[in-house]
């Protein structure tokens, strides 16, 4: 079977996927939205805007209006990857938003998960 190019599909399809695997924990659209915003330089409405937009999983990372600086201080596994060993700038910084989201849903508190 071949493997889909996570960056060709539908931001609307995978970034719910986020939002469901949080709120199995107990956290919030709002929080995932946060962590989306402050990894992208998105705001919620954009983000919102973009679930209902045909944006590809890879042009909404690519187009990010100002993806932060501090993204790398973002460490430790994903998938049984590390991270901040990924080779491929889009794929780590996809992957970056995985491990934030994946921060949210063992419960550390937003202000580690955003490095502050």
């Amino acid at each position: 079977m071949p493997r889909t190019d996570v960056t060709q599909m539908p931001f609307a399809r995978l970034y719910p996927l986020l939002v469901d695997k949080a709120g199995r924990k107990g956290r919030t659209r709002a929080e995932v939205d946060r962590v989306t915003a402050w990894l992208t330089g998105y705001s919620p409405e954009d983000i919102a805007r973009l679930e209902q937009s045909e944006i590809s999983y890879g042009d909404f990372f690519r187009s990010a209006p100002a993806m932060n600086p501090n993204r790398v201080r973002i460490t430790g596994r994903v998938c049984g990857v590390r991270v901040e060993e990924i080779g491929d700038p889009l794929m780590r910084d996809i992957r970056y938003l995985d491990k934030l989201v994946d921060e949210l849903a063992r419960g550390k508190p937003l202000e580690q998960i955003l490095r502050t």
